[in-house]
This record gives C-alpha cells, structure tokens and sequence, in this order.
C-alpha cells in the first residue's frame, strides 16, 4: 500500500525536477533531485522506541514514542529517498562548499519529501485511518546549540547534547530495518547514505520489516574517508561528529545562500555513498 502511493505521488508531482523559476543556475533547470526511494517499517509497539525514549546516551531521553504521538499507532514506516547520480556527482567536486545542486537537493529536496509525506497522509485519512507525520507536526521540538544559544561565550562549551529533536528519521530508519549508522552520524542503506529520510505513524497493522543487523553501526566500516571530506574537521575516529563545529559551518552556509543550507561532503565520495561498503 505504502509503496503504491509512493510510486503514485512520483508520478503525478514535478517536485522531484527543478524549476526554471528557481534554479540556481540555468544548467540546473530540470534537474532531477532522488532516484526511487527505499521504505522500511517497524512496529509502532517495538522495544527499541522505548529504548530511545528512555536511555540518556542514545536520544538524551528526549525522543518521543510513536505512541505518544498517536495513540492508536500501530506502525512506523521509514522511506529513505537516494539523492540522483547528478546531485551527488556536484556535490563530490567541491569539497569546501556545498554545490548549488546540492543546496537544491536539500532545500527543494525537502519541499518535495513533505509534500510526499503529506500526499500519503492525506490518502490514508482519506481511506478511514489516523496518521502523523512528526517531522512537520506542530509537537516537533527541536534544539540546535548555535542557534538556539545566541551567546558567543557560552556557544564554545556546547556539547552534543545540545542539539537534540524530539523525533529522529535516522533512528526511526535503524528501527526500521533501512540501515545502521555511520562514524558521521548519517544513515548507511542499501542504496547508500547519501539522501534524505521521512516517516509516518500509522493506525494501520503493517508487517515489520526485518532488521538485518544488531550493531548500531555493522554497515560502516569506519575506513575515515568521511574525515577527510569534512571542510571543518568535525568528524573523529573516536568520538564521531563533534555537532558545534558542523553546525556553525551550517550556520555560515545559511548566510552565504539563504534560505538554502547543506553540506552533506560526509555522504559523497565515500564507500557507502551508493550501497553498503564491502568489509576490507
């Protein structure tokens, strides 16, 4: 059912292929923005969103529960839709900068992914069913240290624990049987981790999908190349992504382009940018 509608909605939206009108550069025009996307789901009833919610050093207990979201949640479904050949094959040129067709993929790209998830919703409610979308519900709370703390002093002590949202797409997607993480925090699929994620809780008793895996991060094999792509050398081999020093290079990125922001050189030029990476 899902899949249906997923397949139906890129049939009908011109979304998913960039405008004239806004375009960053006329070679752009047209450009198409994912390939077709992969959809995992997860029982809204499974221990892990308990897990999530409640042990500090995994969502810092701040993550909410599907059932909080809907009380009749039966099920979450998880869609991760791959960036196209061309935004990934622009965004691999410059590793300093993001590329114009990236910012298109993360700007357009996400206008497009909430109007797909919106498209469902409203097809499923309109068959009978209840459905929240949390990435765009008016409960989403969400915390990101440079922003949300305007005090320059103060801003050289945050920690990852002051970038924080109350739900996760990535760790729905690991809940949902598309992948496990990265050492740059990003999610390892099938078809790689270069894209964007959406979920949707659903009253509906879907079949979960099988977790092919146990260990948060079994896809990723922690070869560092996502290291050296940082412009701002934020990701370690020990610690991972330190969020500060990304997110303020995401803060410059918003002004030099507002109101488009991204960066995403973690997901290009590296094993898992189109699959799985093979174990060295």
């Amino acid at each position: 059912m899902i899949k249906q509608l997923v397949d139906d909605f890129f049939e009908i939206s011109d979304g998913n292929y960039i405008r004239e009108d806004v375009a960053l550069d006329s070679e752009l025009n047209g450009m198409q923005l994912f390939d077709k996307p992969i959809i995992g789901i997860a029982s809204a009833n499974d221990p892990i969103f308990e897990t999530y919610s409640n042990k500090h050093d995994i969502m810092y207990q701040k993550f909410i529960g599907p059932k909080v979201w809907l009380k009749s949640a039966k099920s979450v479904v998880s869609i991760f839709l791959p960036y196209s050949e061309q935004v990934k094959t622009g965004n691999a040129n410059n590793l300093k900068r993001p590329s114009l067709e990236w910012l298109h993929g993360r700007y357009e790209g996400q206008k497009f992914i909430n109007e797909l998830s919106e498209f469902i919703k409203m097809k499923l409610e309109h068959a009978g069913h209840k459905c929240v979308i949390p990435s765009i519900d008016d409960r989403l709370d969400v915390r990101i240290g440079t922003r949300t703390n305007k005090d320059v002093n103060t801003s050289l002590s945050l920690t990852n624990a002051d970038y924080w949202s109350s739900w996760s797409e990535r760790h729905v997607a690991f809940a949902a049987g598309l992948g496990t993480f990265g050492l740059s925090k990003n999610i390892i699929t099938r078809k790689g981790s270069a894209g964007r994620l959406t979920s949707i809780i659903i009253d509906i008793d879907f079949k979960a999908t099988e977790r092919p895996y146990t260990d948060v991060y079994e896809y990723c094999t922690f070869c560092g190349q996502c290291i050296s792509n940082c412009p701002v050398n934020a990701i370690h081999i020990n610690k991972g992504k330190e969020h500060t020093v990304c997110s303020k290079y995401i803060d410059w990125v918003l002004k030099e382009y507002y109101p488009r922001y991204a960066c995403g050189k973690c997901q290009v030029k590296v094993p898992c940018q189109d699959g799985i990476p093979e174990t060295p």
